[in-house]
């Protein structure tokens, strides 16, 4: 979080089939988790709380100024269809806020290695990882790591920092 990394230029193939660099986001922030659609422990709290977070960002925002991502550790797995599915149980709309995987592996590695996020398998399909709410700035710079548990927290954060980037233009 101190280095404040960029995020690297990688190709995202999302639940709608669609393949896109992280670029297409420029100017925008976006607020991202690190999941695996298997999971059966944190990931989907992550996900549900992050819907709430999602669904405190008012209308205004959501898609013009912010973007909300959640990127799959297991690409292999995580296929569109299968991320179509996930997507569905979260409320995710599949625009505003996407389910994606990265298929270049070393992409994803290197992401993960900027951003501090620690995946380990366990060699029976899941991953112990660490979770978090990762917020990139409209230039690509990680500028917050949030705990994903204190939803209220992230949701006041997030709301402080559109509103002052709203009132600065």
């Amino acid at each position: 979080m101190e280095e404040q990394p960029v995020f690297p230029e990688v190709t995202l193939e999302d639940s709608k089939e669609r393949v896109y660099p992280f670029s297409e986001f420029a100017g925008k922030y976006v607020m991202l988790t690190f999941i695996y659609t298997a999971c059966t422990d944190v990931c989907p709290e992550l996900e549900m709380n992050l819907a709430q977070v999602y669904n405190s960002i008012s209308e205004e925002y959501v898609g013009e100024d912010i973007v909300f991502m959640s990127i799959s550790l297991d690409p292999e797995q995580d296929d569109p269809d299968t991320l179509e599915k996930y997507r569905a149980y979260f409320g995710s709309d599949g625009e505003t806020w996407r389910m994606a995987r990265i298929t270049d592996e070393m992409e994803l590695n290197a992401l993960l290695d900027d951003f501090g996020v620690i995946v380990i398998p366990d060699g029976y399909g899941h991953f112990q990882h660490n979770s978090a709410f990762y917020l990139v700035d409209p230039n690509g710079i990680l500028i917050e790591v949030m705990d994903y548990i204190e939803i209220g927290t992230a949701s006041d954060n997030l709301l402080s920092i559109l509103k002052e980037e709203a009132s600065d233009l």
